[in-house]
């Protein structure tokens, strides 16, 4: 055997435990797998704002899998379809007053599922407007128009044309929503197919941690995405990233929504970390030790992540600070599904993006730092059962 194969096949029988250890000519930092849970094909949200849709269709997907139940790749467009009907009548409600737009959040794949339940992707892919990838901003403007057009009230009161006027433009674009199809051989309407499948929206909880409502009660979260003013239960940061770890360790994904903005999230490395120094404060040789790249480039291309920098310890009051001056936003939803740990130890949370997996140095995976999930997580969607027994109890369950 000659010395290529020996190694090739060397690589094909460690690739396994180590997958995402990190090439030395891409970065300095290498990861080992602790956890990863079983789940589907890295997803792909295109030229659209619906990231909400498609982590929580992932998080779904991972949850049939923990059932015992067959892969199924169910259709993001659906719970995005009937979305677009809810949060239309929510904007006309509060006369224009109301988060609009292609954001959501993953509460709302939830409601969908209530109210409608899902469908496989194959049966609903919401391309029904000449194109073979999804791009919604034309659909999206129109919408809007229609809408603000409809608030002006130029009849002094609301005609009965609207809302069918809405539902047309939806089916349209995205088609209109399948009343029933076929799968296995059998025949299934949206919400049988649930029933068959044991999914209960009310299952799932979404959890935050701020210190401007109490602990333990839940409250409407503040983040414009939240246009259906849903409620997320309150705990301490401590107590939140004890949920994530105890879920993981027992089995449990995660549903992640947060901030991308920082600097220290490049997906394209791979990495989300939050250096103990600012980066424009470091001295020039520190920064040289982190990155060649030249200051005008794109944030994402500026740090190459040539060696282990020290993070931030996160405290409550940073959160809360952060949050409260907009430094922390709703940004962006993606799906944990692990923990990993660099060469020196420090703990990584798996983190499934849904912007796709082709040219990713990770497939379409990061990771994200401790100290990045505890400073810039906005909130969690997991199981009931994923909560400690005590936490569990401290919230009423």
């Amino acid at each position: 055997m000659n010395k290529f194969r020996f190694n090739f096949l060397l690589l094909l029988i460690i690739s396994p435990l180590l997958m995402f250890v990190n090439a030395q000519n891409e970065t300095g930092y290498e990861f080992t797998i602790e956890n990863k849970l079983s789940t589907t094909p890295v997803k792909d949200q295109q030229r659209t704002g619906t990231c909400w849709s498609y982590t929580a269709t992932s998080f779904l997907e991972t949850e049939l899998l923990r059932m015992g139940k067959p892969e199924i790749i169910l259709s993001p467009m659906f719970f995005v379809r009937h979305t677009y009907t809810h949060k239309a009548d929510r904007y006309v409600r509060f006369h224009g007053h109301n988060n609009f737009g292609q954001g959501s959040h993953a509460h709302n794949v939830m409601d969908v599922v209530r109210e409608h339940g899902m469908v496989p992707e194959k049966h609903y892919d919401g391309l029904n407007y000449g194109e073979d990838r999804h791009i919604h901003s034309e659909m999206a403007a129109m919408l809007q128009g229609m809408l603000d057009a409809v608030i002006q009230n130029p009849n002094r009161r609301l005609s009965t044309a609207w809302k069918p006027s809405i539902e047309s433009v939806l089916d349209n674009y995205l088609g209109e929503s399948p009343s029933e199809f076929t799968y296995n051989g059998n025949t299934y309407t949206p919400a049988s197919f649930t029933q068959w499948l044991e999914v209960n929206a009310d299952d799932y909880i979404e959890i935050t941690s701020y210190t401007h409502h109490p602990f333990y009660e839940p409250f409407v979260l503040e983040i414009p995405d939240n246009w259906a003013h849903s409620m997320f239960y309150n705990l301490p940061m401590d107590e939140l990233m004890e949920v994530m770890d105890h879920a993981l360790d027992n089995g449990y994904s995660i549903s992640w929504d947060g901030d991308v903005s920082e600097r220290g999230f490049a997906h394209n490395k791979g990495l989300a970390v939050l250096p103990e120094v600012e980066v424009e404060a470091m001295s020039d040789s520190e920064q040289a030790r982190w990155s060649e790249v030249p200051e005008n480039e794109r944030v994402e291309e500026i740090y190459e992540f040539k060696e282990i920098v020290p993070e931030m310890d996160v405290t409550q009051q940073m959160r809360q600070e952060t949050f409260d001056n907009y430094e922390t936003t709703d940004d962006h939803l993606m799906h944990i599904l692990g923990t990993s740990r660099d060469q020196e130890g420090n703990l990584y949370y798996l983190t499934k993006n849904s912007w796709g997996s082709e040219g990713h140095i990770y497939d379409g995976y990061l990771q994200m730092s401790l100290p990045y999930v505890q400073k810039k997580t906005v909130a969690i969607m997991v199981h009931k059962d994923a909560l400690p027994e005590h936490i569990a109890e401290k919230l009423g369950f």
